[in-house]
């Protein structure tokens, strides 16, 4: 596995940051979990770790911390990574939208800007498989690559006040889905009607940074049964192990 150089830059009083080379690969990704995991080994308490393409953040909760002794732990686990051989199990989750014009309120237009039908829309973005680089915005909100580039279309002009929970949007060269009803500024073309953060489980986000997305298409009739699924608690994602 190819290791990249990294920067590390004091980040305020309790934080720093970890960048690698400015790009989009999962090659990257992958380096900076390595990464993760040869850290975790050392077995420092009270840091949280949230990744984003190709920088990671890391927050230390036990107080203020002293950046050169953090930075050399950090060159030597980052140095020494390779070392280390955690399993990481990577899924492919498979996940369903109802493009439906009731739900996708800025599908016609999309279609329109990239000069395509629907149905060409709607299959162009089931027929990929989207890497997970990052978390965060919303919690369990999905930053998804490999959005293909017949599919990339500017971010609204006008952010909406309200976007509707499990909406599923595209934004320049990503798409992703709304866990819950929040602002947002990204074109909308269907609705997922899976819960992707339940803060009552052991794990609230059952999907990890690494893992892969692909959607399929459903019916009106199928999404309002997996919605009620969902909410007795009987609805699971199909899901199949990448790297068993």
């Amino acid at each position: 596995m190819k290791s990249y150089p990294i920067s590390i830059k004091p980040f305020g009083e309790r934080a720093i940051l970890v960048e690698w080379p400015s790009e989009v690969s999962e090659s990257i990704l992958a380096d900076i979990l390595d990464f993760m995991d040869a850290f975790k080994e050392k077995r420092i308490s009270g840091w949280e770790m949230s990744v984003a393409y190709n920088s990671l953040t890391m927050v230390y909760n036990g107080g203020f911390i002293d950046f050169e002794e953090t930075k050399a732990i950090i060159q030597e686990c980052h140095k020494n990574q390779t070392k280390i051989k955690t399993q990481r199990i990577q899924h492919l989750w498979t996940l369903p939208v109802c493009y439906d014009l009731e739900f996708g309120s800025d599908i016609v237009e999309v279609a329109k800007t990239l000069n395509m039908s629907i149905q060409d829309l709607i299959g162009q973005h089931t027929s990929h498989e989207y890497v997970v680089y990052g978390i965060g915005f919303l919690p369990g909100f999905m930053y998804l690559g490999g959005l293909p580039t017949s599919l990339e279309v500017p971010r609204r002009a006008e952010p909406r006040l309200k976007v509707k929970k499990g909406s599923v949007g595209l934004a320049s060269k990503q798409t992703g889905i709304y866990p819950q009803e929040s602002p947002g500024g990204w074109n909308i073309i269907g609705n997922c009607p899976v819960n992707l953060f339940d803060p009552g489980n052991a794990s609230p986000c059952f999907v990890k940074v690494g893992d892969k997305i692909r959607f399929t298409s459903i019916s009106k009739a199928e999404y309002k049964l997996h919605k009620i699924e969902g909410e007795v608690g009987i609805y699971k994602p199909e899901k199949v192990v990448l790297n068993a």
